[in-house]
């Protein structure tokens, strides 16, 4: 394939590890509310999403979240990860084959800017280069799957839809990059099929991105 003329990112799941921090806090609070579910149930429920929309998908499933429990578990949330949220593995020599290359890169996320502060900030040799180029679906107003947060990352980039790479480890942000009219890769740490299913290409490492990439 043809190089890109930019790289937009997820950040949960394909820049930092947080994921089973988020998942496992999530199964503490549902068995909590009378409805246990394991990891992998609750990974196929909930990924992708918004905080919000997660409490509004399980008050539909009868889950009684009360009114400030999107804030509550925030809070929770941003202390477990501070604690230790580590990096995926390659990302920091990937950030140097695009600068390398010349090919900018930004960070799209449906989680909220302080998120990605928490846990891209305990990595120095990551944040400097990415402390400027992050956006937030759910500050923007339109999260994944809709296209409008990674749209805003190419605008703010100066770099046309069609000319960016997005990689995103669930299919709502595959979705998003699709509906934004950019080649989408799916980034999967474990069952490749329903990123695959999209008909999108997957990568289960940052070394078969940059190959992919030709980097």
């Amino acid at each position: 394939m043809s190089r890109p003329a930019a790289v937009l990112f997820d950040c949960d799941g394909v820049l930092v590890d947080s994921e089973p921090a988020a998942f496992d806090l999530l199964c503490d609070e549902l068995a909590k509310h009378g409805r246990p579910m394991s990891r992998a149930e609750a990974e196929t429920t909930f990924i992708g999403g918004t905080i919000a929309g997660v409490a509004g998908k399980a008050r539909g499933m009868g889950i009684g979240f009360g009114a400030t429990w999107v804030d509550d578990f925030y809070d929770l949330l941003y202390a477990r990860l501070a604690e230790g949220t580590p990096l995926i593995p390659g990302v920091a020599a990937l950030l140097d084959r695009l600068d390398a290359a010349g090919i900018p890169y930004a960070v799209g996320s449906n989680g909220t800017t302080r998120k990605m502060e928490i846990t891209l900030g305990q990595h120095p040799e990551v944040w400097g280069r990415l402390k400027h180029r992050l956006h937030s679906g759910q500050e923007l107003g339109a999260p994944k799957p809709a296209p409008d947060l990674y749209l805003a990352a190419a605008r703010d980039l100066g770099v046309p839809p069609e000319a960016c790479l997005v990689v995103d480890d669930s299919p709502t942000g595959c979705r998003a990059g699709l509906a934004a009219g950019m080649r989408t890769v799916g980034f999967a740490s474990g069952p490749r099929d329903p990123l695959a299913a999209l008909g999108v290409h997957v990568v289960d490492s940052m070394e078969a991105l940059a190959a992919h990439l030709g980097l």
